[in-house]
């Protein structure tokens, strides 16, 4: 079985590689190769990779090239975790739209539309390539903003899913919290990716009690500072919202917060210099400690877990995943992307039925869903005026004064990503 991982130069890629040697068992990989054309961090962290490998006693090849297609040639599935523009256009991204009072974020807001813009045509042409190599390949798509990718991919007729490691991240603490095994919890996860709610947390699977009020109840001062969001808002709400709800339900203290100190951007590239020096050192073989701050947690776990059932059939019989709507959650369209628990197997995901969903979020996923087909016209049609509307259409910024500057910001910091402008 071959994975290739497009991006395999990320300093993420350490995590992956760890749960696949780890997690054998569930997905036998004979190959793994790690494609990207920063040759320099790709050697570093393919030379890591393979330690990593022989000290878990993972039999499988480790191979690195910057040829892409050679690199999805004959593959099984393929990875997707690339960042057009790397750390720099992330800083960009979370600093310029401050200066119209609107939150700076990577996937959402006028910064969220400037990476969309920037990786959904080379998502494409990456996607283009695989389906000639290998037709019969599936591709797991952990590129931010993840819902507006997986909907480009599915649009264009590829056989793809979306990932997001949010849903693990929580279904792990709830575990802890309740002192159980996390196979043994079940959300009830409904929304859009990064726009999501935990509107039940079961036991014993999708038919088993909820134990959301108690957990609410008993933990609400820990869920609340782990989301940064009050525990009377959680009390209030009766669920459990994704941490990037904060930019929505917390919007002017948040700007408030980002103009005060320095960016995630910042933080992040100054952790990637860290992580590198280490990767460098020989005696190296496992993932350093240090990478759990870098973001992503449980996304190996996530990964392999997918790949697996949908190359074996195995691993989890329900996964939350980024997918096609198809009536599931009905006040959206049937091409919209929603990112729900779905059962998973070798011909894709078919989505569990979700209860009624209470118009406080069904009201906002449509709203950002509408956003996010102006954002995908945008990225695949180029022109001011499509950037424009995205923009006037976001719920965090919706005013047409600074939709305008926005726009003329995104185009100047990013005409260089950008074909037509």
């Amino acid at each position: 079985m071959k994975l290739t991982v497009v991006g395999g130069g990320s300093t993420y890629t350490p995590e992956l590689v760890d749960g696949f040697a780890r997690l054998r068992d569930t997905l036998p990989l004979t190959e793994l190769v790690l494609t990207d054309p920063a040759t320099d961090r790709l050697e570093l962290i393919g030379a890591l990779s393979r330690r990593i490998f022989t000290r878990q006693g993972h039999p499988g090849t480790i191979t690195t090239t910057t040829d892409l297609d050679a690199a999805v040639d004959g593959a099984d599935a393929v990875l997707l975790q690339l960042r057009v523009g790397g750390q720099a256009a992330r800083q960009r991204d979370e600093t310029w739209p401050l200066d119209c009072g609107c939150v700076g974020q990577e996937t959402t807001g006028a910064g969220g539309l400037a990476k969309a813009l920037r990786t959904v045509p080379v998502v494409l042409d990456i996607a283009d390539r695989v389906r000639r190599a290998s037709p019969d390949a599936w591709i797991i798509d952990f590129t931010n903003p993840v819902g507006i990718v997986t909907r480009a991919l599915l649009q264009a007729g590829h056989k793809a899913l979306g990932l997001c490691n949010v849903a693990i991240g929580l279904q792990r603490k709830f575990a802890a919290l309740l002192g159980t095994d996390p196979a043994a919890v079940h959300l009830d996860h409904v929304g859009l990716n990064h726009l999501t709610w935990e509107t039940a947390v079961r036991t014993g699977g999708p038919d088993g009690e909820d134990v959301l009020p108690h957990l609410l109840a008993a933990h609400g001062d820990t869920i609340a500072a782990d989301l940064r969001l009050p525990r009377p808002l959680l009390d209030r709400l009766g669920v459990v919202p994704s941490y990037y709800l904060r930019y929505f339900y917390a919007h002017d203290a948040v700007v408030r917060e980002q103009r005060t100190k320095p960016s995630r951007a910042a933080e992040v590239a100054d952790m990637e210099r860290r992580l590198l020096a280490l990767y460098a050192d020989p005696a190296l073989a496992e993932k350093p400690a240090l990478l759990a701050q870098r973001g992503g947690a449980y996304y190996s776990e996530a990964a392999v877990d997918l790949a697996a059932a949908l190359l074996r059939g195995a691993g989890s019989p329900h996964q939350v995943v980024n997918t096609r709507n198809n009536g599931t959650l009905p006040f959206l369209p049937d091409d919209a992307v929603v990112e729900v628990q779905a059962a998973v197997g070798p011909k894709g995901a078919t989505p569990l039925p979700v209860t009624p969903v209470d118009p406080l979020f069904a009201g906002l996923m449509a709203n950002v869903t509408a956003y996010e087909d102006l954002a995908l016209e945008a990225a695949l049609h180029g022109t001011r005026d499509r950037v424009f509307r995205a923009l006037l259409a976001h719920p965090l910024i919706a005013q047409y004064e600074y939709a305008d500057t926005l726009t003329d910001d995104l185009i100047a910091h990013n005409r260089e990503h950008l074909t037509w402008a």
